[in-house]
């Protein structure tokens, strides 16, 4: 079913026909021959009939035609490019540029610049006596302005209209890939970190079992785990995130961080926690990465280290500054390095949204992880 047409569409049709009927009207009462009459009607016709084509290609080309017409048909004392029909031609001019590539619309510009330029030249020839030529220099002139100016304008609005399509564009990745980084922080801090310690806790109970068969068995599911968190990893590859996007905030408190630390604790890791000083007020984003820097910390020696491994965990208060630590032993021995995480680098981007700093250096035995957050005081 096709669209009715607008009411504006179809009241400017009506208008501009009935003056286009009472200009030839005029024209017959000066003398206009029969023919005349019906050439210019033809080709206002056309005109009105281009206006109406849904393709701009094709109602530019029966507009073309129709001025074509009018211009090789010659009238008493004027010119019949001034017909009020003709108007629809630059209408279709605009209305092609707006919607076709740059390549087409300069072309349907050279139309309309051949199309003018044949027009003077057929009425320079025509040109009674005592008329001076400037009046068709004029008039041709002014057809130029008129049509260069309704492509640059229309032009100018098609730019505009690809810009607003590119920034929507744009707005739409960008809110796809923060969508993305946002699943990819959820996956690495809450699954890999529950995994790591499930793969921790099951060596641990495969050393302290005498049963050999449930050693065995012990030790092919930590390294079923391990598998899985290195499959997790590869996944969290794919949807890695936009650089420079801004962490997404999860709603955890430092109340968290002693039950984080309870659920990494095993018989072969000895993982601590230690408040120091009365404990101040932080912003949202810091209490999160302070959380986050805990849990990377504890996941990256259950991890990496051999066991047994001893993990030390404080929080300590300073005014204007909380101080989170994760500080390892090294374990007996650090494991064969598999692919590099970006958990660390999710970590330090926290830290710094917060407005804190993120060190991470060697001890005497192990690395310790610093976290310094400044208290809402202390911002």
């Amino acid at each position: 079913m096709t669209a009715s047409r607008p009411a504006t569409t179809v009241v400017a049709h009506a208008v501009i026909a009935s003056l286009t009927l009472l200009t030839l009207a005029g024209a017959w009462h000066l003398g206009a021959a029969l023919w005349q009459i019906l050439a210019a009607t033809g080709a206002a016709v056309l005109l009105h009939i281009g206006a109406t084509r849904q393709h701009p290609w094709k109602g530019y080309t029966t507009a073309a035609l129709g001025m074509l017409v009018l211009a090789l048909t010659p009238f008493p004392g004027w010119s019949t490019v001034m017909l009020p029909s003709a108007v629809w031609f630059p209408y279709l001019l605009w209305r092609l540029t707006v919607q076709l590539p740059l390549r087409s619309s300069i072309k349907a510009l050279a139309v309309a610049a051949l199309g003018i330029v044949l027009t003077e030249l057929v009425a320079w020839l025509r040109l009674p006596a005592g008329v001076p030529v400037w009046s068709r220099l004029t008039e041709g002139g002014l057809w130029m302005l008129v049509v260069s100016g309704v492509w640059l304008a229309a032009l100018l609005v098609r730019r505009r209209h690809e810009a607003r399509q590119r920034a929507e564009g744009e707005r739409l990745a960008e809110a796809v890939a923060d969508e993305r980084a946002g699943i990819r922080r959820d996956l690495h801090d809450v699954i890999a970190h529950t995994v790591t310690v499930m793969v921790a806790r099951i060596e641990a109970a495969a050393v302290t079992t005498t049963d050999p068969a449930t050693r065995r068995e012990l030790g092919d599911i930590a390294e079923t785990g391990r598998d899985a968190h290195q499959g997790l990893r590869a996944m969290l590859a794919t949807l890695g995130p936009r650089a420079g996007s801004a962490p997404a905030q999860v709603p955890i408190s430092l109340d968290a961080i002693p039950d984080l630390v309870a659920s990494a604790a095993s018989p072969l890791h000895t993982v601590t926690f230690e408040e120091v000083g009365e404990r101040r007020s932080l912003s949202l984003s810091a209490e999160v990465a302070a959380v986050r820097a805990v849990q990377e910390g504890v996941t990256n020696a259950l991890r990496h280290l051999e066991p047994p491994v001893t993990v030390a965990v404080s929080l300590r208060w300073a005014p204007g500054e909380a101080a989170v630590e994760v500080r390892d032993d090294g374990g007996t021995a650090r494991r064969a390095a598999g692919s590099h995480g970006t958990g660390l680098m999710g970590v330090e981007e926290r830290v710094r949204t917060a407005g804190g700093t993120l060190s991470i250096d060697q001890g005497d035995h192990g690395w310790v992880l610093l976290a310094r957050l400044p208290t809402k005081e202390g911002a």
